[in-house]
């Protein structure tokens, strides 16, 4: 299993994806380990950085949040550890708190077999296997012409390929995409709006990136932003 780190706004869903998949696995275990799931996620989502790996935060800090003494503190925090969920980047010293990262990858395998709980469709998408929902095209309006490829640009190009696998698709979903920069293997495009990111974001990068790599085989990431 091959995880992209969730960094910045375009990997919002991820988060929640990643903080979903512990909700699950939490659910469908005893009430110790649903608790101490709980703490993590609360930990998370009030001090995780998600951009750096980081998380620092003192025992005290974290009895606090948790409503507990810094023994439950420190004896959590070693069981999360111990599961490889948890790692130590940095020790504390001197008055400085421990950092930690979390084994983000170490999370999704654990939690992988209760995915299907929350859906088929979030089991696809955390799986990385090929879309298999329909995509049901929006009305278009009159004639969707074909797309202009005279820039050259990968997306441009792309856009011709997308065209001519699905009209209706491509007006619905694909044409009002707008190619905003290349950095990298990283192509980012410009959504209309933040439903229409989105709907893409979930159920057509792969394609979107397939039609790119056909035109430019160092493409290897396309990102949708609002």
């Amino acid at each position: 299993m091959q995880l992209v780190k969730p960094a910045g706004q375009r990997d919002a869903a991820r988060k929640y994806d990643i903080i979903t998949a512990l909700g699950a696995y939490a659910l469908a275990r005893n009430k110790h380990d649903q608790r101490l799931v709980l703490r993590l996620i609360t930990l998370m989502t009030a001090r995780y950085n998600w951009a750096r790996d980081e998380l620092a935060v003192g025992q005290r800090e974290i009895a606090q949040l948790w409503s507990v003494d810094e023994r439950t503190v420190k004896r959590d925090m070693a069981k999360l550890r111990g599961m490889g969920w948890l790692v130590v980047k940095r020790q504390g010293a001197r008055g400085r708190v421990t950092e930690y990262g979390l084994d983000l990858e170490r999370i999704l395998a654990t939690t992988e077999g209760e995915w299907r709980n929350v859906g088929p469709d979030f089991d696809l998408r955390m799986s990385g296997k090929p879309e298999q929902t329909p995509i049901v095209p929006l009305p278009v309006k009159g004639h969707v012409p074909e797309p202009d490829t005279s820039s050259g640009s990968e997306w441009a190009l792309a856009q011709a390929i997308l065209y001519a696998e699905a009209p209706d698709l491509y007006g619905s979903w694909l044409r009002n995409l707008v190619r905003v920069e290349r950095a990298g293997g990283r192509l980012t495009l410009r959504a209309p709006s933040r439903f229409h990111g989105s709907y893409v974001q979930t159920h057509l990068t792969r394609r979107i990136l397939s039609a790119c790599q056909a035109v430019d085989g160092d493409v290897t990431e396309i990102a949708v932003i609002v």
